[in-house]
C-alpha cells in the first residue's frame, strides 16, 4: 500500500536536509551530549554507557528528524544543542581537568 502523497516531502532539498539532519545532526547531538557528561561526571562510566545509550539517543533523534515538518528549523535546533553541549564540554575541561592517576 503506497504512502499518501500529501504526507510526503516534495522538495528534494528538504528530503536531503531531513536525511542529513537525522544521520549527521543526530550523531553530533548524541556525541556532544555524552562528551559533555564525561567531563562533568566520571568519564569512564559515561563512555561505557555511551556505547548503548548513544545509539538509542541517535535513533530517537533520527526518528524525530523524519517527523519534523521543517528540516531547516530542526538543523538549527540540532546545531544549537551541539553548540550548547560543546560549551559545557569546554567549561568542564576548564573547571574539572582530568588528572591522570
Amino acid at each position: 500500500m503506497p504512502a499518501n502523497k500529501k504526507y510526503l516531502t516534495t522538495s528534494p532539498w528538504e528530503r536531503i536536509a531531513k536525511i542529513t539532519a537525522g544521520f549527521i545532526g543526530g550523531y553530533m547531538v548524541s556525541v556532544s551530549f555524552h562528551l559533555a557528561l564525561a567531563v562533568w561526571l566520571d568519564h569512564v562510566n559515561v563512555i561505557i554507557t555511551m556505547t548503548y545509550n548513544g545509539f538509542i539517543l541517535w535513533a530517537v533523534l533520527m526518528i524525530l528528524a523524519f517527523l519534523a515538518k521543517n528540516p531547516w528549523k530542526l538543523w538549527g535546533l540540532y546545531l544549537l544543542l551541539t553548540a550548547v553541549f560543546y560549551l559545557a564540554l569546554h567549561f568542564g575541561k576548564i573547571y574539572h581537568p582530568i588528572i591522570p592517576s
